[in-house]
């Protein structure tokens, strides 16, 4: 069993930055973050397996950044240049395979989310 714990949300004004970390308590391989904003169905944002290997939804290319610490078991969310938009509770969450899709289906791990707030 994997457990995964967030941290790094906020409050914060639009252009600016946050950045999330999610440490793992065991083995995964791809690690990936999803959000959803009230009223809305939960998406995914980005996720990576092996050592680079990312994916990225159009609506947050260019504006942030998923990485890893293998050493540390952990997945980071870097994200810049926030709208209020981004707005949304931001999920955590990890497979044991690779993975080259965002559908939530396909993991079988979650952290209990952490709130970002963008202000306008």
């Amino acid at each position: 069993q994997v457990q995964l714990v967030e941290s790094g949300g906020g409050s914060v004004q639009a252009g600016g930055s946050l950045r999330l970390s999610c440490a793992a308590s065991g083995y995964t391989y791809c690690m990936a973050w999803f959000r959803q904003a009230p009223g809305k169905e939960r998406e995914g944002v980005a996720s990576i397996y092996g050592v680079s290997s990312t994916t990225y939804a159009d609506s947050v290319k260019g504006r942030f950044t998923i990485s890893r610490d293998n050493a540390k078991n952990t997945v980071y969310l870097q994200m810049n240049s926030l709208k209020p938009e981004d707005t949304a509770v931001y999920y955590c969450a990890a497979r044991r395979v690779y993975c080259i899709t965002l559908q939530q289906a396909d993991f079988g791990y979650w952290g209990q989310g952490t709130q970002v707030t963008v202000s306008s």
